[in-house]
């Protein structure tokens, strides 16, 4: 009882501290965390003058614009991944948006074809191979991944989160059901452990010499090699190096951080216009040398670490079109144990 009188209480406490109407304000609802997205907020209240007021949340955002409906103060969600971007299109919770400046940052298969969200950042999902134990071009597609010389060598995070959801939706589409599911039998084959943690858990168990593969979001990368806080990850990035898949044909499968206009807001133009600021050079600079993300503006610059990477060629498969698919790769994932 405790406990929900707290929570309860916090909830009123946000709500009164958002004031919906305020001329000079945003209300935005946010799955990013503070540290990665607050400081594009503090650039926009520089420009512009306009006040940003960030509810930040790991989980639970889409129930509580549900249960808020018509009386939300949120102006704007943003939010990581296609698959929860695409939870609150079906829900019907954002509005379509015509700016020609979203639409000139912002390549076509980057953004919702009816206009309703619109990519901020890229992240590549690539392979991590030992740089010790496996040798440069040994693996060059993410089809190589089920090679039954691979047996054992291989660790993952559970299939059906919305990163490797997204990578299964992505062979889909590529190579059609039966084909893409003999790929994830092929690949939990070869694991060399149940799938478990999170992406930068898989680089230290390359570190620890648990496997000598594992698939990982680029930006992981940067987060361990230049990590203060847990110095110990600067040695997991060490011992790997990183593979961008496909490039002699479709190319490197890639997901995005988005956002989109809340259908109920009460500030839309505010709302836009801070979405329109993130997709400019510099929030979009910000995107690079701070949180290890491409830019979805294809006229900025990558940041010099991003290019020490390598460039790459990515995957123009339209971004929704792994939204589409996610209940089919879903079900694949369930069949295979991944």
């Amino acid at each position: 009882m405790k406990k929900f009188f707290l929570i309860s209480l916090l909830y009123i406490n946000i709500i009164i501290s958002f004031d919906v109407y305020a001329i000079n304000e945003v209300n935005v609802y946010s799955y990013r965390q503070p540290i990665l997205i607050d400081p594009f907020f503090d650039q926009f209240t520089k420009s512009t003058g306009i006040k940003v007021n960030v509810l930040h949340a790991k989980k639970g955002l889409l129930e509580r614009l549900l249960s808020e409906g018509a009386n939300t103060p949120a102006d704007l969600v943003l939010t990581v991944d296609i698959a929860r971007l695409n939870q609150f299109v079906k829900n019907d919770l954002l509005m379509p948006i015509e700016s020609s400046i979203l639409k000139t940052n912002i390549p076509s298969h980057l953004r919702d074809s009816k206009n309703r969200w619109f990519a901020l950042s890229k992240r590549a999902r690539i392979i991590a191979i030992s740089n010790t134990r496996i040798k440069p071009g040994a693996i060059n597609r993410i089809e190589d991944l089920v090679d039954p010389k691979w047996k054992g060598k291989i660790c993952t995070r559970v299939g059906s989160h919305d990163y490797n959801r997204s990578l299964l939706a992505s062979l889909i589409a590529a190579h059609g059901e039966t084909k893409a599911e003999e790929w994830a039998k092929g690949l939990v084959a070869n694991l060399a452990r149940k799938p478990e943690g999170n992406d930068r858990a898989q680089a230290k168990a390359i570190h620890e010499g648990v496997c000598d593969i594992a698939i990982m979001n680029t930006y992981y990368y940067g987060k361990m090699k230049f990590n203060k806080k847990n110095t110990e990850q600067k040695f997991w990035a060490d011992s790997i190096n990183i593979i961008f898949t496909n490039q002699n044909d479709r190319g490197n499968h890639i997901n995005v951080a988005g956002g989109g206009l809340v259908k109920y807001s009460k500030n839309k133009e505010n709302a836009i216009a801070l979405l329109e600021f993130l997709t400019q050079p510099k929030a979009q600079a910000l995107y690079s040398s701070m949180n290890y993300e491409y830019p979805v503006n294809p006229t900025l610059p990558l940041s010099e670490e991003l290019k020490s990477w390598g460039s790459f060629k990515e995957d123009k498969l339209p971004v929704e079109k792994l939204a589409e698919l996610a209940p089919v790769a879903q079900k694949i994932i369930d069949r295979v144990g991944w």
